[in-house]
């Protein structure tokens, strides 16, 4: 049980826009510009996804050029993730679940983590852990909407961002239910979009992204 410290909550990411990109970039080169039409269309935070052999440096360029970011790393699977990222200068970490040593990591590092849950009891377990913040994925493949409806009544007091197959159309009925906070998605940031360095289209994607929540 994670119970030496508390841990350092992630709900501050819902502060700064209702939509966290899902960022995987396999050119390095590509990440300041990435970043730069990202902040453009009002998006603030980033997580990038430890799933290229840039990931890392990608997180590094992006803490040490824009500083009014928020940058994240997602795809945290183990202890050695955590100590990685945060070399990086990660200021949160996600993980597609949750394993108690990961939370520990995290805690012990004073890093806000997102953990992945995609059961009652994967819920249960992080909440015992002092986690209120879940990331549900995959949430499309697990029920969505409607398993968050669920949860509602036996977790209150837990919030959540879905994340995993999501669309703009389907983010905004995430969104209009009272137990998420915000959600995560790559549709702004798609390969195809990055690959050919369209940041303009990038840029107006994110700003639709980062007004869903005023149209619910």
């Amino acid at each position: 049980m994670v119970n030496a410290h508390q841990p350092v909550q992630s709900r501050f990411l819902t502060e700064h826009g209702p939509v966290i990109p899902v960022i995987v970039i396999d050119r390095l080169d590509d990440a300041l510009a990435l970043g730069e039409a990202l902040l453009e269309g009002g998006i603030k935070v980033f997580e990038v996804t430890l799933r290229t052999q840039t990931a890392l440096k990608v997180i590094e360029c992006l803490r040490q050029r824009l500083p009014e970011a928020v940058v994240g790393a997602g795809t945290v699977c183990n202890e050695q993730d955590v100590a990685a990222v945060i070399r990086a200068g990660a200021q949160f970490a996600v993980s597609p679940g949750y394993l108690p040593e990961i939370g520990r990591a995290c805690v012990g590092e004073r890093l806000p983590l997102l953990p992945g849950v995609a059961t009652a009891s994967e819920v249960m377990r992080a909440r015992s852990d002092g986690f209120d913040f879940l990331k549900l994925f995959p949430a499309q493949a697990v029920g969505g909407v409607d398993l968050l409806k669920a949860w509602f009544s036996p977790f209150p007091d837990i919030g959540f961002c879905p994340t995993g197959g999501i669309q703009p159309e389907m983010a905004s009925r995430y969104l209009a239910l009272p137990n998420v906070l915000c959600v995560g998605g790559s549709w702004m940031v798609s390969s195809a979009l990055v690959k050919d360095r369209q940041w303009g289209q990038i840029t107006a994607l994110a700003r639709q992204a980062s007004m869903l929540r005023q149209s619910n």
